[in-house]
Parts: C-alpha cells; sequence; structure tokens
C-alpha cells in the first residue's frame, strides 16, 4: 500500500472516529449501566470519560500510561450503547483506543510498530513508550498464541485434565503459589471447569441432515473456547438445528473467528483469521450462519466494519456479516416445527453482554426457553450486568473481574433457580466459578443444551 493511500485512509478512519466521539452529549446515562464505573466511582473508568480521552488523544495529547490503564479497564459489553439516549457508537471509540494501546505496546518489529493499527487511526501523531509492565506483555501474548487456536489449547488443557483426574489441582489451587506467579495463571485454574464426558469418537461430522422437511441449509460455527471446553454444546446445537429442519454444514477447515483478538485491539490480526472464516463459509454455500457463541457472533456482525477501508475485502465481508445469525436469533425468526417435551426445571437466564448489548438480543433466547413445558423461567436482577468474563478479561482483570462475578453469583442464587442458562462460554465459566468457590452446587446450560433435551429427549446436565 503506498503512502498516499495509507495517509488517505487513516484520515477517513480518524473523522470517522472524531464524528463518533462528537455525538457524546456527556448526559451521564451511560454511568450507572457500566460495570466499571459501578465498581469505582470514577469518572475516567465510565464510558463517558473513556470517550473525553480518546477525543484528547485525538487532538494531539500523548497516550499516557494511565489512560492505557482506563482502555484496559474496560469490559466492552456494551451496556452504556444501550442505555445512549444519544446512540453513540462506543464500540468504535473502544475498539480504536484499544488498537493504540496495543500499538504502544508492540515491539518495534511488530506488525502496530508505524503507531497504526489496520483501521488507519493514530492517535495525535507518534506514539510514546507506554509499554505495559513485562508480565502483562508476556501474559497477553500468550493468551493470543494460545486461545485462538483449538489444537493448540487441548495440548495445553492435557495436564491440567490429569490433575483433575486426581484432585491435585484443587490441592494447588489452595496454595495460591500459582497466583503469586501468575495473577492470569491463577485466574485460569481456577476458571478452568471440570472435565466434561467424553464425546463419542470421531470429529463432528460436515453434514448433519435435516429431520423431516428441509427449510434451510445452514453453516455452523464450532469456535476455539467452545469446541474444547463446550463440545457438547456444539452437538446440541446441530442436533437442535437439524431436528427444526435444517441442514446443518461444519466445515472443518474452519478456525478462529477472530473474536478475541477484535475485541482486545488486536485488529490485525483479527483480520487474518476472519479472512479464513469468510472463505471457508463462502465455500459452504450457506443460507445462513449460526453462531452459539455471543461473543463471536458479535465479531462476525461486525466485519463488514472491520473491512471497511478494503476495496478487495469489503463486499465479501459485508455478505457474510449479512448471513450471521446467534442461534436463538435465527430458531426465533425461523420458527418451531419440533415438539417440546417438558423439561421441568426453574431456570435463570443470563444475558450475555455480547449478545443482549451488542447484538440487541434479548428477547429471542426468552421466547425459545419459555416455549418448553414444565421450564419455569425467572429474571435475574441485574440481567444487563456483565458477569466479569468479557472475552479474556477475566485473566486480564482478574480482581475486578472476581468482583463483578461474584456480583451476579448473589443474583442467581437469590433468583432461587436450580439451573443457569447461558449463550456465551465464557459467561458460563465466570459465573460457575464463582458459585462453585462459595460450595453452590447450580447446573449450568447452553439455549441449546435445554432446547436439545426438550425436543430430543437428551438429559440436560
Amino acid at each position: 500500500m503506498s503512502h498516499d493511500v495509507a495517509g488517505h485512509e487513516a484520515d477517513g478512519a480518524e473523522e470517522r472516529i472524531r464524528s463518533v466521539v462528537k455525538d457524546c452529549v456527556h448526559c451521564g446515562f451511560c454511568l450507572p449501566a457500566c460495570p466499571t464505573y459501578s465498581l469505582w466511582g470514577e469518572e475516567m473508568d465510565s464510558p463517558r470519560g473513556r470517550i473525553y480521552l480518546v477525543g484528547q488523544l485525538l487532538d494531539g495529547a500523548p497516550l499516557t500510561q494511565a489512560a492505557g490503564e482506563h482502555f484496559d479497564r474496560c469490559l466492552g459489553c456494551m451496556a452504556c450503547m444501550t442505555a445512549c439516549p444519544s446512540g453513540v457508537q462506543y464500540d468504535q471509540i473502544i475498539a480504536a483506543a484499544r488498537e493504540w494501546t496495543e500499538a504502544a505496546d508492540a515491539e518495534p518489529s511488530d506488525e502496530f510498530s508505524d503507531g497504526l493499527g489496520p483501521s488507519g487511526v493514530a492517535p495525535g501523531g507518534a506514539l510514546p513508550e507506554v509499554r505495559r509492565p513485562l508480565r502483562d506483555r508476556l501474559t497477553r501474548a500468550a493468551i493470543f498464541a494460545l486461545f485462538p487456536y483449538p489444537a493448540r489449547l487441548r495440548l495445553a488443557t492435557a495436564p491440567l485434565r490429569a490433575l483433575q483426574r486426581t484432585g491435585a489441582d484443587r490441592l494447588i489451587a489452595r496454595t495460591g503459589l500459582v497466583e503469586r506467579v501468575s495473577p492470569a495463571a491463577g485466574q485460569a485454574l481456577r476458571l478452568a471447569p471440570p472435565a466434561a464426558r467424553p464425546m463419542p469418537p470421531g470429529r463432528f461430522p460436515e453434514r448433519v441432515a435435516a429431520r423431516g422437511e428441509r427449510r434451510a441449509v445452514v453453516g455452523m460455527l464450532t469456535g476455539c473456547v467452545q469446541s474444547v471446553f463446550f463440545p457438547r454444546v456444539n452437538a446440541a446445537t446441530a442436533r437442535v438445528l437439524a431436528a427444526e429442519g435444517c441442514d446443518v454444514i461444519i466445515p472443518r477447515s474452519q478456525g478462529c473467528c477472530g473474536a478475541l483478538s477484535l475485541h482486545s485491539g488486536r485488529a490485525a490480526e483479527a483480520v487474518g483469521f476472519a479472512r479464513r472464516t469468510i472463505e471457508t463459509f463462502e465455500a459452504a454455500g450457506v443460507d445462513a450462519i449460526v453462531v452459539n457463541s455471543a461473543g463471536c457472533g458479535s465479531a462476525m456482525k461486525e466485519y463488514e466494519l472491520l473491512f471497511a477501508d478494503s476495496p478487495e475485502w469489503a463486499g465479501r465481508a459485508a455478505a457474510l456479516s449479512a448471513k450471521v445469525r446467534d442461534l436463538a436469533e435465527f430458531l426465533d425468526s425461523l420458527g418451531p416445527v419440533a415438539e417440546r417435551h417438558p423439561v421441568e426445571v426453574r431456570a435463570a437466564y443470563h444475558d450475555a453482554c455480547h449478545l443482549g448489548h451488542a447484538q440487541g438480543i434479548t428477547a429471542a433466547p426468552r421466547a425459545l426457553l419459555r416455549g418448553i413445558p414444565g421450564l419455569e423461567l425467572v429474571e435475574l436482577r441485574d440481567a444487563g450486568m456483565c458477569c466479569g468474563s468479557a472475552g479474556v478479561y477475566n485473566l486480564l482483570q482478574p480482581e475486578a473481574a472476581r468482583e463483578l462475578g461474584s456480583r451476579k453469583a448473589d443474583s442467581v442464587v437469590d433468583s432461587g433457580a436450580s439451573l443457569l442458562i447461558s449463550a456465551n462460554p465464557g459467561c458460563t465459566l465466570q459465573i460457575s466459578s464463582e458459585l462453585s468457590g462459595r460450595g453452590v452446587r447450580l447446573r449450568t446450560a447452553h439455549t441449546a443444551e435445554v432446547l436439545d433435551a426438550s425436543i430430543n429427549g437428551v438429559r440436560l446436565g
């Protein structure tokens, strides 16, 4: 890319961010909706405060260590967008801010070394040296070298599974040694789900045929963390879709969709994952792409924005984004044909932030669950407040995440539910960990698993 073209794209991207920043009228409606503001009451840890910081950076202020920390503390839950009466696109603002922070953190040889992320936006000229502490940089490097790659993640968790089988993981956790060496590793040990019942041998088939009359041909994203820690959610998703008359295409060439990278300011990395995902599902030739992880669905619906300045990829990205549907969103619009059998349980539904706030999907999952005979659905008092998971936030900001997780666990216990339902693997891990730490035994399930139990008579939990 020539410097002239790059400069033109940078000017256009910067003007977009400036325009979005100016939409904020500083009314303060976002403050009570913001989890980090509710924790600390600090203006710079509110959406309004962070928008003010971004405006300063665009006007030439230096990117200080303090400013970078305020951006890092944002969960990216987008509750502020739901609360905002002016429709401020905070997601674009925090995405730019995180790119800048990652750019400043990069080595000179890294892809961000010129201070520009792929969006082409840079604050106030050259970035100063505001690199995170070495331990933080190493933690981030380890996370993004591992989590987006299911094969690596399976290999890395094999020793953990061995420890879990003997109970040694609990003994190690009690010593606090791992946490002293690495808070992120200690948090990961605490959050790790118990070893699930093994899946039947063999990989997922590439095609699951519709039962009865075919109503649609859909692709299914298997995900990274989902495929390693919750493979049964994917199996349940495929069975439910087939029961509702869908041919389900599960491409084996698919990989990470880029959600973890995109939502952490590593947009150049996300671009690579997104290109592969676009190519994979273009070749699949499907009517819709069904996603059962809220963060992944949100990211894939943002592909159009990610490639906005790429003439080669913009159209293809927009076409794919237009096909992406969350599982509950898709099933609700398709309408039920499969018979529902009773599931006698009192259940609470937790709104994953990237489903409820980022995608605006709150009614569809509740409608599907209320359509199950015998299931009593109760509401959590803080249904719209983040549980503290937020992608890899609970690994990078463990103290804040724990406090938010504790608040969410309080509301789950107070609801009297015996089953907690969520649509995101990170939320399930986060809340389960908090409940387990209190000695509370409460089943958790994905929406797909509850529907599967009702439609196919599969045992729940």
